[in-house]
């Protein structure tokens, strides 16, 4: 190595190219990776509402058999249709409630399940496509496979509970059994709140997720873990309501019938039934953590607004502001009876509301870099 001068002028040096980065030929491929889970995020929302319209207007029932393949062909001809109405006809539904029915008044019912499960195939379809593309061009990040097969995965088991969802209420009562609607909802928020964490993760390449994760607002992670699982609870909680028609039953608010717990609210036994098929027990916790919620969120935004992170404060302000519109809601669908277009804007709120809260507790996790201007 030559030697050189101790008072020799660096800028007359040669400076040497840094190599390019690794990571910037890859990064092209991770933001196509979050647009197709962002993709997947707004199908999966979708298939929710749909769901939660399925559930309003009585159709879950129509179908009776889980055919995942054949079953995405819908009658066709008035001998299928005949044969979908009379499998309808040996369940208890149609037996003890909607016996009236004739074929005209079916066919409704029938597409709006039929839609539901069609909208899970093109969930599947989209997965596996971008799956299997992304998996063949070797552009997935490293350590990333498992994790988009996850949501694969969880889309299959989705699928799975659907049918034993369904399968609960085709014989010996009326409508499907509510703790198995609240898995089917779970599920699905689940998937959701993956699929927006991915999104927003896989964007940041193994360099910019460490700066990221230095930056981290290290005492608000607990809060947004805990609001996290305290909002997905909630959720269990209004499709146990709507699995039982409790939001038709107690149509009165502060109070529940007069009182603030109805006195039926233990009827049935054993005891621990009464947590999931006694609907004035379901409606009643459902009103009792939301106001927990609506005490602790602004407990967290005081919290936060200490940050010196400007995008931390503003999805936390964001996180008030959806939690309070979702109040008003929950009270107005109260008094109104659940009807079914209030209720289904109450449910696209707690999507909102889970998308807000997983991209608050993100922006907490690996706040975005601040730029100082002049």
């Amino acid at each position: 190595m030559a030697k050189r001068a101790i008072f020799e002028d660096v800028s007359t040096a040669k400076a040497e190219t840094p190599a390019a980065p690794v990571r910037a030929e890859r990064q092209p491929w991770r933001r196509g990776i979050s647009v197709w889970l962002w993709i997947l995020a707004a199908l999966v929302a979708i298939m929710v509402l749909v769901g939660g319209a399925t559930r309003l207007t009585d159709s879950g029932l129509s179908i009776t058999e889980w055919a995942p393949v054949m079953g995405a062909v819908p009658p066709t001809s008035a001998l299928e249709w005949e044969a979908a109405f009379e499998a309808y006809k040996t369940t208890t539904e149609f037996q003890t409630q909607n016996s009236w029915m004739t074929l005209e008044d079916f066919k409704p019912i029938y597409w709006w399940e039929w839609g539901h499960r069609q909208l899970g195939r093109a969930i599947g379809v989209v997965w596996f496509t971008g799956f299997v593309i992304f998996l063949a061009a070797r552009k997935i990040p490293r350590g990333w496979t498992g994790r988009l097969f996850l949501v694969g995965a969880l889309g299959g088991l989705q699928g799975a509970i659907g049918w034993w969802m369904v399968a609960s209420g085709l014989t010996g009562r009326v409508d499907v059994a509510p703790y198995r609607l609240a898995s089917h909802l779970g599920i699905a928020f689940l998937i959701l709140g993956l699929l927006v964490w991915f999104a927003l993760r896989v964007r940041l390449d193994e360099v910019s997720g460490l700066q990221a994760r230095r930056r981290r607002e290290t005492a608000l992670m607990p809060w947004t873990a805990f609001l996290i699982v305290l909002v997905f609870v909630q959720v269990l909680s209004g499709a146990l309501v709507a699995g039982l028609d409790s939001g038709q039953a107690y149509t009165g608010w502060p109070l529940m019938n007069g009182a603030i717990l109805p006195p039926e609210s233990f009827d049935l036994q054993p005891l621990w039934m009464n947590a999931f098929e006694n609907p004035a027990l379901a409606q009643f916790n459902h009103r009792i953590l939301a106001y927990v919620i609506v005490l602790l969120v602004p407990i967290f935004v005081w919290r936060a607004a200490r940050s010196g992170i400007v995008s931390v404060r503003k999805r936390a302000n964001a996180l008030l502001a959806v939690t309070l519109v979702q109040l008003t809601l929950g009270i107005v669908t109260v008094l109104t009876a659940a009807p079914l277009w209030i209720a289904l804007v109450h449910q696209a709120t707690a999507l909102a509301l889970f998308w807000v809260l997983i991209r608050a507790r993100f922006e907490v996790a690996y706040p975005a870099e601040q730029k100082i201007s002049a």
